[in-house]
């Protein structure tokens, strides 16, 4: 797996490449983290890479979105693959942590900027 932030529209957008699993969630839940640190947190989630995600890489966008909005920010997530979107569907967490289609749309849905 590989994540890389990038700063955009005062956001952090994580884009998060491959298998999303045990092995590699610590690697995302660090860049978090990171993201995480700054007052009001604003971060987008770019699934469109991911190849797998299992439980541990749910949990990891779950504690980052409790984070994220106990600091009175967010964490919303874009661009999953059809199943990653179905799971995310099935087990509420869509509507719980916000699913885009695009990291585009993640980042216009902020009516405290516009």
């Amino acid at each position: 797996m590989f994540v890389s932030l990038n700063h955009r529209a005062g956001a952090v957008v994580a884009e998060v490449r491959g298998n999303l699993d045990l092995d590699s969630a610590p690697e995302l839940a660090a860049c978090l983290n990171e993201a995480l640190a700054a007052p009001r947190p604003h971060i987008v989630v770019d699934l469109a890479g991911v190849e797998f995600c299992d439980s541990i890489g749910l949990s990891t966008f779950v504690v980052g979105h409790n984070r994220a909005e106990a600091a009175g920010g967010w964490l919303r997530l874009a661009a999953p693959g059809e199943f990653l979107e179905r799971l995310l569907d099935t087990l509420g967490l869509a509507t719980r942590l916000g699913v885009y289609p695009t990291v585009d749309d993640a980042l216009a849905d902020r009516p405290e900027v516009m």
